[in-house]
């Protein structure tokens, strides 16, 4: 190495290195530096202050660079230069003073030297070092050279940080530009138009190379040409508050010789190298209002959505293998995939939603909507808005226009659930719809149509309703095309038994509580008590007993069974073992043979639902299931 002692030699060296910019001054930076006072390596950093690190911008070492070098600061000699933001020298015996310094070893190093680069703001940008073979004494010829670099290093450093912001601020503000839906026209002085965003060219109907260079009055009618004219002489004006302006009344636009359309508009200017420029803002109110309508259609038909998620019952499928239930699942499966209307039957909790879901997902209408209304949840006064929306000012409260549920479910599906509460008013309006499959929203004169599968749900028995006066007769048979029983869960046998793992286990991941799978004595329990609230009171009984559990043994000391002790109930099963086809077999002997001791008679004090013990909806759907016929005999 050579010690370049004289001014010249400094000035040249300094000359090799102003030159250069980015990676190629870095490099030059580094080379020079060693030259310049005679050291074995030298290097320029950025730091990285969340992983505390420095990552090398160049690395001479021993007349040759090292690639891709990066360091943690820690336990070493470049730590108290970051740390504590000042110049660090140590003229010898570096290694013993950094000895967890893996690097240092391998470097030969014998003294350092270095000094950080600190932002305006105090934050510290990156540092400049040198290390030497040797023994390297404080000398102020050496220690000012070496500020020069440094300081030529931290301003190129700042200005390719100051770079790159500015272009990330630029790309961020051309994706801005072109990915609003906005119309954004920049012209001169003279108005002629310098740029244009994607908006532009979909709103005026021409390609980018078009419009540049052509006049933003020739987009414009003559009264909106004279409106910007005067526009920009009044932004330009000292008395204008700011650089922008709202256009009152808005534009006309013109996009060929016989089409125009009205578009809201503001306007704003700056200066480039004292060159005014202006941005002009355009947006078609046409679309804006189709948009508006838009967003409002998806928020009512969100909030349905979201309505039903919030009500919808915590069974995650339709879980059980009785007879009943499969026979209910065929059901399903026969008619999933028609538009047939279909009713389901059953008592209070059985999970009549569950299935209306079930014949929707099996359905060709699946990827639209199930909209669901709850008859007995809502006022009745309320009830028509609801099924079929109404107009702004149809009543007291009703501020803007709103779609109906059935006009949600087009194309898709309405689930009408305890349809026996809907008020006769309303039951020949949702006759119509059944059979003409239109209706008006209430303050509107106009008819709509829709395309809409109907799926009701009731656990009243609705032919006394209809006997009552409650229920029109009409509608009934409208809605009763495919009736389908839902067995309550104490019809379901073991069913019982697999719900209630079920639930233990979904509750049990729920609250964090590990759970013992049921015991003998459990199941009994559970099978011995006559759920009248069904699968919803099933469910209830297992999250309480969840809750209550003790060294994961579930508490199930609350339920009760009806009319038994436990030590009564058997431990096992019966012996003898009926395949399914048999027990249905069995089945439908056992109902004819009632409805023949009854004469026929299906409901009533002497009919076979009671002699039978289950209620009149669930024997009928039976009979139609096994296409019982009277015989007469």
């Amino acid at each position: 190495m050579h010690s370049y002692e004289s001014n010249n030699e400094l000035q040249f060296i300094l000359e090799g290195t102003v030159k250069e910019t980015g990676e190629n001054f870095f490099n030059a930076l580094v080379q020079n530096l060693c030259k310049a006072i005679n050291t074995y390596g030298a290097w320029v950093t950025e730091y990285i202050p969340e992983e505390k690190q420095l990552r090398a911008l160049a690395f001479w070492l021993d007349d040759k660079f090292v690639p891709e070098y990066e360091y943690l600061i820690t336990n070493t000699p470049c730590e108290a230069v970051i740390s504590d933001a000042k110049y660090v020298h140590i003229p010898d015996n570096v290694i013993e003073l950094y000895p967890n310094d893996p690097d240092l070893p391998r470097m030969n190093a014998v003294s350092y030297l270095g000094t950080p680069f600190v932002d305006e703001d105090g934050t510290i940008l990156g540092h400049i070092a040198v290390l030497h073979d040797k023994p390297l004494p404080e000398d102020q010829r050496i220690t000012s050279i070496f500020n020069i670099f440094a300081d030529r290093a931290a301003a190129e450093l700042k200005r390719l940080r100051a770079l790159k912001k500015l272009k990330e601020r630029e790309e961020k503000l051309s994706r801005l530009i072109d990915c609003t839906m906005d119309a954004f026209l920049e012209f001169n002085d003279a108005g002629v138009l310098t740029l244009v965003n994607p908006a532009a060219e979909k709103l005026l109907k021409s390609k980018t190379g078009n419009l540049i260079g052509k006049n933003v009055r020739n987009l414009l009618t003559k009264d909106s040409a004279q409106k910007i004219s005067v526009l920009k002489q009044q932004i330009n004006s000292t008395n204008s508050k700011g650089n922008y302006l709202w256009i009152s009344g808005g534009l006309q636009v013109i996009i060929a010789e016989d089409e125009s359309f009205f578009a809201e508009a503001s306007l704003s200017s700056y200066k480039i190298n004292n060159n005014s420029y202006y941005i002009l803002i355009l947006r078609n109110i046409e679309e804006r209002l189709k948009a508006e309508q838009q967003i409002n259609d998806l928020t009512n038909t969100a909030y349905y959505l979201n309505e039903q998620i919030r009500e919808l019952n915590n069974y995650d499928e339709i879980i059980g293998k009785s007879p009943l239930l499969i026979s209910a699942l065929e059901e399903i499966e026969n008619v999933a995939d028609t538009d047939t209307t279909v009713l389901i039957l059953g008592e209070t909790g059985t999970g009549k939603e569950l299935f209306a879901r079930a014949i929707h997902n099996r359905s060709y209408r699946k990827n639209k909507p199930l909209i669901k209304l709850n008859c007995a949840a809502m006022p009745a006064e309320l009830i028509e808005s609801e099924l079929f929306g109404h107009e702004q000012g149809a009543f007291t409260g009703a501020t803007k226009k709103r779609e109906g549920r059935f006009k949600l479910a087009d194309r898709g599906t309405i689930f009408l659930d305890e349809i026996g509460e809907l008020p006769l008013a309303l039951q020949a309006k949702l006759l119509r719809v059944l059979q003409e499959k239109e209706f008006e929203p209430v303050g509107s004169s106009l008819t709509e149509k829709v395309d809409v599968r109907v799926i009701a749900a009731t656990n009243r028995d609705l032919e006394e309703e209809v006997k009552k006066g409650n229920f029109r007769e009409d509608l009934y048979y409208r809605l009763n095309v495919y009736p389908i029983q839902i067995p309550s869960l104490r019809e379901r046998g073991d069913d019982i038994i697999l719900l209630a793992e079920n639930f233990a286990k979904k509750f049990s991941a729920k609250l964090s509580k590990k759970i013992e799978p049921l015991t003998e004595e459990a199941k009994i329990r559970l099978r011995s008590y006559k759920w009248p609230g069904n699968i919803r009171e099933l469910q209830n009984v297992i999250e309480r007993a969840v809750i209550t559990s003790k060294k994961g043994w579930l508490n199930l000391s609350l339920l009760q069974p009806e009319n038994k002790t436990i030590s009564q109930i058997p431990l096992k099963e019966p012996t003898t073992i009926k395949t399914h086809s048999e027990i249905l077999d069995f089945e439908r002997s056992n109902i004819i043979a009632a409805l023949k001791a009854c004469n026929w008679k299906v409901s009533g004090k002497n009919g076979a639902a009671n002699l039978i013990g289950i209620p009149p909806t669930t024997l009928s759907s039976k009979i139609k299931s096994f296409n019982i016929i009277r015989d007469n005999s």
